[in-house]
This record gives C-alpha cells, sequence and structure tokens, in this order.
C-alpha cells in the first residue's frame, strides 16, 4: 500500500454556542492515498461538509478544530499537519486550492455573481501559478484565459469561448458545475474533495457529471473524497467508503465489503432503505427507526443506540464503542465484534 497522501487521525470540531458545544466532528479518523476515491457517505448533518472545511481550514466561527490530526503529504517532503496551520496564512493560502480543491455543493453560492465565471478560474490560475508550474515566465492574463477556454473545453463546456465570458446566474446548473470543476482541476491538485456536486441538479445531468469526475481522475490520477448521501452514487464512483454518523465514523472498508458484508447496524440500515427493483411493488421501504438526535443532546455511549435494533442493554448505552478491525480491510465502531471490550 503507498503512503497516504492525507491522513486525518482523531479530528474533532467543536461549535461553542450559547446553548452549548455542538461536536460536529468527534474522532473521525481515515486515509486517502493517491490515485484513490474515498466516498464519505451518511445521514443529513453527520458531520461529513464540516470534515471537508476542516481539512480545509474553512471552518466558519464559533466552529473551530479542538483536536486531532490533518497530516497531508506532498510527494518526498515530510507531513504538514494541516489543523496546526493558520486559516489565513500563506502555508495554508498555498495549499489550499492548488494542493486541494474543492467542488462545493452549490457552485452558484461558490462563484462571485459580479465577475464573469472565466475571470474566476484566471484569477486562481495566477494566484497559484507557483505551485503548479514552479519555473517560467510569469503568467499573462491572455495565457490564462486560453488556458481557462481549453478547460472549460475538457470538462464538456459546448462553446467555451463565449461561456469563458459568461456570468454564473447566465449559465444552467449542470454547466456552472462544469465550471466549478474547471476551477478545482485548474492548479492540478493532488486531492480533489467533492462536497455532494450533484444534489441540486437533474438526473440526467448527474450522471454526466459522474461520467465526467470519473474520466478526468483516470486522466490525471487526482485522489478524490467524494462526499454524498446517495449509496448508490458511492457505489458507482468509491473505492474505499467511510460511513459516517452523528459525527463519528460508523464503519469503513472497501465498496465490496461495505455493500455486500456490512457490519454496523447503522450501514445495514441504510443499505436497506435503499429502493430495489426486486421487492413487491406498493409495499413501504423500510426505514430507520427514531430519528437524528438534536446536536446538543447527543445520546450517551454509542451515539446510534437509541436506533439500534441491536443495542446492548448497559453497555452501549454506557460507552462509545472504538473503531476496530472486524475483517482484512474493514473497521467498525460496533461492540457487537468485541465483545471483550464490552465486558470491560
Amino acid at each position: 500500500m503507498t503512503t497516504p497522501i492525507l491522513e486525518v487521525k482523531d479530528l474533532r470540531v467543536h461549535f461553542s454556542l450559547d446553548e452549548g458545544v455542538v461536536r460536529a466532528v468527534d474522532g473521525v479518523s481515515f486515509e486517502v492515498h493517491p490515485g484513490q476515491v474515498v466516498g464519505i457517505v451518511g445521514e443529513s448533518g453527520c458531520g461529513k461538509t464540516v470534515t471537508m472545511k476542516a481539512i480545509l481550514q474553512i471552518v466558519e466561527p464559533p466552529g473551530r478544530i479542538v483536536g486531532g490530526q490533518i497530516l497531508f503529504r506532498k510527494d518526498s517532503a515530510p507531513a504538514v499537519d494541516l489543523s496546526r496551520l493558520s486559516p489565513k496564512g500563506a502555508a495554508m493560502r498555498a495549499i489550499r486550492g492548488a494542493e486541494i480543491a474543492l467542488i462545493p455543493q452549490e457552485p452558484m453560492a461558490a462563484f462571485s455573481p459580479v465577475h464573469t465565471v472565466g475571470d474566476q478560474v484566471v484569477e486562481a490560475l495566477r494566484l497559484h501559478e507557483r505551485q503548479w508550474r514552479p519555473a517560467g515566465p510569469r503568467l499573462s492574463r491572455h495565457e490564462a484565459r486560453e488556458m481557462t477556454v481549453d478547460l472549460f473545453r475538457s470538462v464538456g463546456i459546448s462553446m467555451p469561448d463565449q461561456r469563458v465570458d459568461a456570468y454564473s446566474w447566465q449559465l444552467s446548473g449542470g454547466l456552472r458545475q462544469r465550471a466549478m470543476i474547471a476551477m478545482a482541476l485548474s492548479c492540478k491538485p493532488r486531492l480533489l474533495i467533492a462536497d455532494e456536486p450533484t444534489t441540486a441538479i437533474d438526473v440526467t445531468t448527474q450522471a454526466q457529471i459522474l461520467n465526467l469526475l470519473r474520466d478526468l481522475q483516470g486522466r490525471y490520477g487526482t485522489a478524490i473524497v467524494f462526499i454524498t448521501h446517495d449509496l448508490g452514487v458511492i457505489a458507482q464512483m468509491a473505492r474505499h467508503v467511510v460511513v459516517m454518523y452523528l459525527g463519528r465514523v460508523m464503519e469503513q472498508g472497501s465498496v465490496a465489503d461495505i455493500f455486500h458484508a456490512p457490519k454496523h447496524p447503522y450501514t445495514r440500515a441504510l443499505l436497506k432503505s435503499i429502493p430495489n427493483v426486486h421487492v413487491t411493488p406498493r409495499t413501504l421501504l423500510p426505514t430507520i427507526a427514531g430519528s437524528i438526535p438534536h446536536p446538543l443532546g447527543r445520546p450517551r455511549g454509542c451515539p446510534f443506540h437509541p436506533r439500534c435494533p441491536d443495542a446492548i442493554a448497559g453497555v452501549c448505552t454506557e460507552r462509545a464503542p472504538a473503531l476496530r478491525p472486524v475483517g482484512p480491510a474493514q473497521l467498525a465502531s460496533c461492540f457487537l465484534y468485541h465483545r471483550e471490550e464490552a465486558d470491560e
């Protein structure tokens, strides 16, 4: 196995509010290896997006990283702990956008409405020029514009020489998302974070975007962290899956392990809730009992135990299980597979 380019170790992100402390991310750990696609899946509010914002150091106040490490490696250089860098410092600004790029959930909110999409890509190219092109003369604005046209063409934007002068509000949802992908890939990042990039677009365009991302990932070998609540998208895109619930990792493993041999009761419940062509028509889909607890009213013990059909009384209700191996390359946070830990 190659050395991971990103290691998230026991990451904790808290929001200190007047009503109390929200533990949005509560001890998350996972790795991303070069060229790998890692899917992070879970219900809304489970901490997926906050985890990615922490990696990029763009968590909005009053949120802050209170513990853990975010180790990022570039080539043979020593790992850099991103959690220790100043969000507005030169070191973090050199990494954000150039080495680690983001495709946000809603490009309409990410693009400036008063600048053309082409100008914003040109700005990114010139700002991070020395990261992706360390030698040679400085990039002129005309050269950057020509590169932007080529980028738009490579992501399937028709009439790129005209669309480069369009504003974000003049483009359809699919074209906006393609323009955002072009911006994210402009500096040839080592890691691309895609935060539910197909949520706000229609099904046909979703398929086109997914095919585009898969093609670009194969062409450039960029590692991708793909965040979604859609398990069908995860099955199509990812090789490794991280299942989150209430700020914690419930299970992680390969796509084959997660979909064909899920261990955690939460993972099994998620998979059962997916519509299936083989079910009897006009029957209700299985649902997960209960609802996600309020962020300020987290249950004691395992966060999933109030909704879990396999919860062990006096154990799951008192202590949170650690993320431990349940197979050759599969981990789960569940006392069902670690009886000795439950009996301690």
